[in-house]
C-alpha cells in the first residue's frame, strides 16, 4: 500500500459524485477532514480518539477531526480546516492538497432537531507535523490503510441504543473501536479504492 494506492484514491475522487442531502439550510451542519499520508512507504489515515466528556454523544469515539459549522463559515471546507487546527493543532494550508469529498451523511438528530449533515473532505498531507491536541481529543492515531482493506479485520460490536441492543460492524485497531459515522465514511472511501460497492456488505454482518 503505497503511492500507487494514493494515486488511485486521488483519481477516483476526481471522478466521484458525492451524494448530497436535501434541506441542508434548515439543519445543523458539520464537516470533517480525512487526512492521508505516506508513512514508512505505507498509506495511513489520520483519526482521533475523542476525550471522555459527559453530555457529549460522541464521547470516547474514534473519529476524524471536525466540528459544527458557524454562521461565519462560507463552506464545509472552511469548517474542516478550522476544526482540524482547533482540535489537533494542524493547519491545513495550500500545500496540503484537498483531493475531493465524500458523500454527506446524516448524524442522528437530537431531540427537537432535524439532525445534522456531515460533509467529509479528503486531504493529502506530505509534510511531517507535530500535533497539539486540545481538551476535546484524547489522542491522534495513524491507521494503516492495509488494515482497513483487509476483510479479516472486520468485526462487530453491540450498540446500546435506547434500551435496544443492536449489533453493528466495526474495526478494532490496537484496542480502539472504529464504527458508526466514521465507519460509514470509511466504507465509501474503501468502495472507491476497490472500484465498486463491496464494502456495503459490512452493514449486513
Amino acid at each position: 500500500m503505497s503511492a500507487a494506492l494514493l494515486r488511485t484514491i486521488q483519481n477516483r475522487l476526481g471522478r466521484h459524485k458525492p451524494g448530497r442531502k436535501w434541506l441542508k439550510r434548515f439543519r445543523e451542519r458539520s464537516a470533517v477532514a480525512m487526512i492521508l499520508q505516506l508513512r514508512g512507504g505505507e498509506l495511513h489515515l489520520l483519526m482521533i480518539k475523542r476525550a471522555e466528556r459527559e453530555g457529549d454523544p460522541w464521547s470516547g469515539h474514534m473519529a476524524f477531526p471536525g466540528g459544527r459549522m458557524d454562521q461565519d463559515d462560507a463552506h464545509g471546507f472552511d469548517v474542516a480546516v478550522r476544526e482540524t487546527e482547533e482540535e489537533i493543532g494542524l493547519t491545513l494550508g495550500p500545500g496540503d492538497v484537498c483531493m475531493g469529498r465524500l458523500s454527506e451523511i446524516n448524524a442522528r438528530p437530537r431531540r427537537g432537531s432535524l439532525g445534522m449533515v456531515v460533509s467529509p473532505f479528503v486531504f493529502h498531507l506530505e509534510r511531517e507535523v507535530r500535533f497539539r491536541p486540545n481538551h476535546e481529543v484524547a489522542e491522534v492515531v495513524w491507521v494503516p490503510m492495509h488494515f482497513l482493506l483487509n476483510d479479516d479485520n472486520v468485526d462487530s460490536m453491540v450498540w446500546n441504543y435506547r434500551g435496544a441492543k443492536i449489533r453493528m460492524p466495526c474495526y478494532y485497531y490496537e484496542g480502539r473501536c472504529i464504527w458508526g459515522l466514521s465507519l460509514m465514511m470509511l466504507n465509501e472511501m474503501l468502495d472507491l479504492i476497490e472500484g465498486g460497492t463491496a464494502r456495503r456488505s459490512l452493514w449486513r454482518r
